[in-house]
């Protein structure tokens, strides 16, 4: 329960109790003012700020331009893995389903497509 001093006015006794609440609610006024709260913030915060040391730049950017070497050399491995994994998540169904209605089918009736399908199905199979 908050206490009476922080309310403008004195509350009505003959208000439910729940009502009472909501006209204190409605009349609580903070004790601090704004001013004097963002001064209790700011200061710890730039004295905080100013106490962390600064990174060496030279060091981020030679780690950086290595990262980015690296993943120059790898980025048609990358995509390939990542083309790959999204076949396999998207198209193994209906690629299993285009498996059944080509199973019946001579190798020399099959679309270049088709094959293409079987020869994945193969490669691919869980």
């Amino acid at each position: 329960m908050l206490p009476k001093s922080l309310f403008n006015s004195t509350t009505n006794t003959n208000v439910s109790p729940s009502a009472s609440s909501q006209l204190a609610s409605s009349k609580f006024k903070p004790s601090i003012n704004s001013v004097e709260f963002s001064r209790r913030i700011v200061l710890p915060l730039l004295i905080s700020v100013a106490a962390v040391p600064l990174p060496d730049v030279e060091s981020q950017k030679a780690l950086i331009q290595e990262y980015l070497k690296r993943s120059k050399e790898n980025k048609a491995k990358n995509d390939k893995e990542r083309l790959d994994s999204y076949y396999k998540r998207n198209y193994q169904d209906y690629f299993g389903f285009i498996e059944g209605s080509v199973k019946d089918k001579d190798k020399d009736q099959l679309t270049e497509s088709e094959k293409d399908i079987l020869e994945w199905l193969r490669k691919n199979k869980e």
